[in-house]
């Protein structure tokens, strides 16, 4: 991807990215559509991805802030173009810290929410193990995905490609205006994923329309190696 010559905004790694792709009603996600942005379409079906990864060596304006350095991120994003550009949205997204939760709201009108969770990767020589807990709504949710090493790049035309590599982000202010950010990252590896378990109330996360996908399964999962990365904000 392209470097950014600008400042950034926000600079960490992120790693063990674990993407569980749905394809979900287009009546689920298109009253979350940010202005201007379409919904992206692969196979001719929209998607939504359940996402666990560590959030590590965060800094803000160059700044990296004690307890807030290093913790797990949980979210649920779907797909959106903008002018031919392509990116993502987030339905909701879940930290450990209330204070990143509630700065990232107020602020910047995202998604965001505070909850207990942990974060736990194990490797062996042969496969790296990743799983991610949260605590809402009155129960544990899961995701844990298994993957062998080494680590392999995907073709571009693969769905594995096409869920985790994006450039932008878009979401909405609170005036009804469209925000973007550029993310900048070298193209991600991917540990080819042996084993599953997610362990998901739907609707205890995103609300009770969503529980009609409680019984869905995922048309692909994706275990990525991640990097570090660069936010950017847009005009």
């Amino acid at each position: 991807m392209s470097t950014n010559p600008r400042r950034s905004f926000l600079t960490a790694r992120w790693c063990n990215l674990i993407l569980a792709n749905y394809a979900v009603p287009d009546a689920l996600l298109a009253p979350l559509v940010p202005p201007g942005c379409e919904l992206d379409r692969r196979g001719g079906r929209c998607w939504a991805s359940l996402v666990g990864f560590q959030f590590l060596d965060t800094r803000v304006l160059g700044v990296g802030w004690p307890g807030f350095r290093n913790f797990p991120e949980w979210n649920l994003r779907f797909y959106v173009t903008h002018r031919g550009q392509r990116g993502v949205c987030f339905v909701r997204e879940f930290v450990p810290s209330w204070l990143v939760a509630t700065t990232a709201r107020v602020i910047y009108n995202e998604p965001y929410r505070s909850a207990r969770m942990t974060m736990d990767v194990t490797e062996r020589p042969d496969a790296v193990t990743a799983a991610y807990s949260l605590k809402w709504g009155g129960r544990t949710h899961t995701l844990r995905a298994v993957g062998s090493k080494p680590a392999v790049r995907p073709g571009a035309d693969s769905a594995e490609h096409w869920f985790k590599e994006h450039s932008w982000g878009f979401g909405t202010s609170r005036r009804g205006k469209l925000i973007r950010y550029e993310v900048n990252h070298p193209e991600w590896d991917v540990h080819p994923v042996t084993e599953f378990a997610p362990d998901v109330d739907w609707a205890a996360l995103y609300g009770p329309e969503w529980g009609a996908m409680q019984s869905a399964e995922p048309g692909s999962v994706v275990l990525a190696a991640g990097s570090a990365v660069s936010v950017y904000p847009k005009g």
